[in-house]
């Protein structure tokens, strides 16, 4: 993969931004590159032209380590299939290259190895797609053993369709003494190499995820349920997450700040205490190789209660995130979980415009809350919705304990669920309490319960 801060310094990078106007069906790119969309967007609102679109690709290039000398716009009725841009496009960004002393250049969309070969070989400098440089953000960004095994299989999946660039030693047939033979090409080698590697990342990952379920059946023998934050990258999720449990998680104003899943316990009032985590954040065609990479982690958020989607209520593309987000959770079977909407950065808002940000998308979202990380207000408001959602999955019971297990009635104390208490004339307790599916199941494998009759 490239390396965007190479030598310690910012590389010299110039963007190119394309809009499509002809809608044409999906296709697969030649040599298993990614499958195209002409339309380069999910909904007709989107336009990566747009000030919005154009200053995502800025920051995501800053967050690489990129330095951007300037950003090139073109429109067309559909990618030219060998070098993306036109003709005479490509003609302007070589003269750019030139002129700038461009080392990079970024393309916002998704292309296939033809198209960036082709387009190296005629502007003169190193081509890294929107896939490519998501990926080089990750692996900067990994620190887990787990995240880092995570990048580097989505890396080597992506560059398994790119062994296609114009270097003479690839086409060599191996030869010499003690090499001659049925003989394989360079090219063939590589791709054997990179499936070796894939396949025992593979091993290890299934092993890593397999020790995250057993911490995760492990969490559930403690009847805790899970609410977690999800949302487009860099909507703030992660200063709600310090903001409601006093912690101190890595917070930058830049994308992908945030990559492994952070756990803390929460106390939420009229309810009792939950398990907060926050996670990677989302973006506009988040690359498949990723998706299906961070598999484990993201079953963090299909194991969910509650999900909080945190939306940056002063961004100009809020309803297109919102959907951006919507479309990765129903690929990983999250879009049945009860969702809080979270508008975030409510501070930045004028309140007679709340009424229609929150009007504005309805989708699978049960309640919707405006919060301020930043100055705090509106965090009761988050706790109160969580407390409801949460609540109303649950159902009352009528629990007898003997007089000996007094650890066990502190606990169901400290969780909350206690409605009423009573105690009988030989001393046992009489305790009414609410309990969600889990926790009853947890109860009933608890030592010295006499008895549980729902009401």
């Amino acid at each position: 993969m490239f390396d965007l801060t190479e030598a310690d310094r910012p590389t010299r990078t110039l963007v190119v931004c394309q809009r499509h106007t002809k809608r044409t069906s999906s296709h697969g790119g030649k040599n298993g590159g990614p499958q195209l969309r002409q339309a380069d967007q999910h909904n007709d609102d989107y336009d990566p032209l747009s000030e919005e679109a154009i200053s995502e690709i800025c920051l995501l290039v800053e967050s690489a380590g990129g330095e951007i000398a300037e950003v090139v716009t073109a429109s067309r009725a559909s990618p030219q299939p060998a070098t993306f841009v036109g003709s005479g496009k490509a003609e302007e960004l070589a003269q750019a290259v030139k002129q700038h002393h461009i080392e990079l250049l970024v393309v916002n969309q998704a292309i296939s190895p033809i198209q960036e070969r082709n387009l190296e070989k005629a502007v003169g400098c190193r081509v890294l797609d929107r896939t490519g440089l998501i990926l080089d953000i990750f692996a900067q960004r990994a620190k887990s053993h787990e995240g880092k095994l995570q990048v580097e299989l989505a890396q080597l999946r992506h560059l398994s369709t790119r062994l296609v660039r114009g270097w003479t030693h690839l086409e060599r047939q191996k030869g010499g003494i003690g090499l001659r033979g049925p003989g394989e090409t360079q090219l063939e080698t590589d791709r054997r190499l990179i499936g070796d590697r894939i396949r025992r990342l593979k091993e290890r990952l299934v092993k890593v995820s397999a020790q995250r379920g057993l911490r995760r059946r492990a969490r559930k023998k403690v009847p805790l349920p899970t609410v977690s934050l999800v949302g487009y990258t860099n909507a703030g999720k992660s200063t709600i997450f310090n903001r409601l449990t006093e912690s101190s998680v890595y917070v930058e104003d830049q994308l992908f700040a945030t990559l492994d899943t952070t756990m803390r316990r929460l106390e939420v009032p009229e309810y009792g205490e939950v398990i907060l985590s926050d996670t990677v954040g989302f973006v506009r065609d988040l690359p498949h190789t990723l998706v299906q990479a961070f598999q484990s982690t993201l079953e963090e958020v299909s194991s969910a209660h509650v999900l909080l989607h945190v939306v940056d209520a002063a961004g100009i593309s809020r309803d297109e995130n919102i959907r951006a987000v919507q479309q990765v959770l129903d690929e990983i079977d999250a879009n049945d979980i009860p969702q809080i909407l979270v508008y975030n950065k409510a501070d930045l808002i004028d309140p007679e415009f709340r009424g229609k940000a929150m009007n504005g998308f309805d989708g699978k979202i049960t309640e919707k809350v405006w919060v301020s990380a930043h100055d705090g207000s509106g965090m009761d408001d988050l706790l109160a919705a969580i407390a409801r959602l949460l609540s109303a999955s649950r159902q009352r019971y009528q629990v007898q304990l003997p007089i000996s297990a007094g650890a066990l009635r502190a606990k169901l104390y400290e969780r909350g669920t206690v409605k009423g208490e009573s105690q009988t004339e030989q001393g046992d307790w009489e305790i009414e309490i609410e309990l969600s599916d889990s926790a009853l199941g947890w109860l009933r494998k608890q030592p010295n319960v006499q008895g549980i009759a729902s009401q």
